[in-house]
């Protein structure tokens, strides 16, 4: 059962995903071993990672929203098959166990591959929209709001990470940062000895290095964790047609919302796009009418239930799959 000190460990990590346990505990007032033996429970029981990415602009990378519908017996085996791809994320099953949604993330060295030649050859699927981020209102640096209310304001400035003066230090990813973004994306709480490991840097030089990309904000820590353990059981995609000229302001309300913890612009027929995350059917059908609802320039709205999330953030590792919504 979760409780106030896993929900605001939880909140804590989305502030400073690598602070260390003992830090943790003093802005808490719990110890250091209370913090990480309730860690080690939400991992094994709710899924709780923390996973580090980098900033796609700086790293390259386009992100698309991939939807695909498919024949029954085939979405489940395709999700599957999707997740084990290193090029995606948020991969879930939708709309009764027959559509997909899931991120795409490409370079143009890679060729958008999966987007032009891999999944036109895939059996079973009936159809397929590819819709370009054009901006994240709400995902990656940008937290769930629903999961980051347990600490009172004091306790948030103690944990934030303080960011460098912008054009302090100038960035540029190489080989050696690809390569700590790699184990990184497998465990963001990986030790320096671990990473140096895995860049074969020393200890110092990925402390360094760590120090310059969070303080630039290169990279983001983001902390997956099963919603249902939290008591947010009921989940669904909101695809959202606005007229352009109000898109911006509309996005930003929706961001604004705690019930939401996806909010982007888009192409395509529908051009904002958002995943809603509630504590039951009924208070997705409030939230619905009487929030959604409420803002003006929304034209069309389909709301499209999520069953199961099959992978979670990293694109760089497989995912996990099996997690709740």
């Amino acid at each position: 059962m979760v409780d106030a000190i896993d929900r605001a460990l939880v909140h804590a990590l989305q502030l400073d995903g690598r602070a260390p346990y003992s830090r943790i505990g003093e802005v808490l007032g719990v110890s250091t071993q209370t913090v990480a033996r309730r860690f080690n429970r939400l991992r094994a029981e709710a899924g709780l990672r923390v996973i580090g990415l980098p900033d796609p602009q700086l790293a390259g990378r386009s992100q698309w929203l991939l939807r695909l519908t498919a024949v029954p017996h085939a979405a489940q085996d395709l999700a599957g098959a999707l997740s084990r791809r290193s090029d995606t994320s948020w991969i879930k099953l939708a709309s009764g166990g027959t559509e997909i949604v899931s991120i795409v993330h490409t370079t143009q060295s890679d060729g958008n591959a999966l987007l032009l030649h891999d999944i036109p050859r895939t059996a079973g699927i009936t159809s397929v929209s590819a819709h370009y981020l054009l901006h994240l209102y709400v995902g990656g640096p940008t937290a769930w709001r629903g999961r980051a209310k347990s600490l009172t304001p004091a306790q948030e400035s103690a944990l934030r990470r303080p960011r460098l003066p912008e054009g302090e230090v100038k960035v540029v990813l190489n080989a050696g940062d690809r390569k700590l973004l790699a184990g990184l994306g497998v465990d963001g709480r990986a030790t320096h000895a671990e990473l140096a490991v895995r860049t074969g840097w020393s200890a110092a030089t990925v402390a360094r290095r760590m120090e310059e990309l969070q303080g630039t904000g290169a990279i983001y820590f983001d902390v997956d964790v099963d919603p249902g353990a939290l008591g947010f059981t009921t989940s669904a995609m909101l695809w959202l047609s606005v007229p352009p000229a109000h898109l911006d302001a509309v996005g930003r309300a929706l961001a604004g919302h705690d019930e939401l913890g996806f909010v982007a612009a888009t192409t395509g027929r529908t051009n904002l796009v958002a995943q809603a995350i509630c504590a039951s059917p009924n208070a997705l059908h409030t939230y619905l009418t009487e929030r959604v609802g409420a803002i003006e320039h929304i034209t069309a709205i389909e709301t499209v239930p999520v069953l199961r999330t099959v992978k979670a953030a990293a694109p760089f590792a497989p995912g996990l799959v099996g997690l709740p919504v």
